[in-house]
């Protein structure tokens, strides 16, 4: 199984929850309102609170640039292109990273401090921050915390395990609920079902057998749009 089939894998079987959207719009908040009208269409079926709380946190900033830089080299090693989808970063991981933190506030302090725990280990060992590191140096530090001992309680594990573990989370979040993290999946979408009948072999087994007539009327999947006609004895006309 290769990396992204694996954090497929992550993903479906245990990384997908629930994150909720909370708070209201402080009165006079124009820049809210502003982003609000901004934001409308791409938040169809949101409640006028949601679009408030969406509006006013994308007002805002939390990261500094240097942290976005290094959350889009840090994502794009989680999840990197391949042949044919582009990386965490290229799906906008960072930017939903960044609105994340802002709606839920506890996150913020473990992500700054493990953004901070990365550079002091890249410049300690190569003595370049970590997003100028190579490729070979950064995953050299990523190995000694991607990896956890699952026999430690998370909560007793390394803060900067649990940093890494938290931003893998978000990272796969992100992209696969992006538009090109969907197509990636393969998910189409709720779409129905075609039917053609009880199998023959079935029917066999039961003694049983479509009478021809109602089995064109009935199971011909060119007419599954059609609305049926009844006469008045009840009888199927078309």
């Amino acid at each position: 199984m290769d990396r992204r089939k694996s954090l497929k894998s992550i993903l479906l079987g245990s990384v997908a929850g629930g994150l909720v959207m909370h708070g209201c719009k402080p009165e006079g908040d124009s820049v809210a309102e502003e982003s609000l009208a901004k934001v409308e269409e791409n938040h169809f079926g949101r409640t006028p609170e949601e679009k408030e709380q969406i509006a006013k946190l994308n007002a805002e900033q939390f990261f500094n640039p240097h942290e976005l830089e290094t959350i889009t080299v840090l994502s794009s090693l989680i999840l990197p292109a391949n042949d044919k989808f582009g990386s965490a970063a290229d799906a906008g991981v960072p930017d939903f990273i960044e609105f994340m933190v802002k709606d839920i506030p506890e996150m913020q302090t473990p992500l700054r401090g493990g953004l901070m725990w990365l550079d002091h280990k890249s410049n300690t060992e190569f003595g370049t921050e970590f997003k100028k590191a190579t490729e070979d140096q950064q995953k050299q530090i990523l190995d000694t915390i991607a990896y956890p001992d699952i026999t430690v309680p998370e909560s007793e594990r390394p803060l900067e395990i649990r940093f890494f573990t938290l931003m893998r989370n978000l990272t796969l979040s992100g992209y696969y609920t992006s538009k090109m993290g969907i197509e990636d999946l393969g998910y189409k979408g709720n779409s129905p079902n075609v039917w053609d009948g009880v199998p023959e072999d079935v029917l066999k087994q039961h003694g049983k057998a479509y009478d021809p007539e109602w089995l064109a009327k009935c199971v011909d999947q060119s007419k599954r749009s059609d609305i049926a006609e009844w006469d008045a004895d009840g009888n199927l006309l078309t």
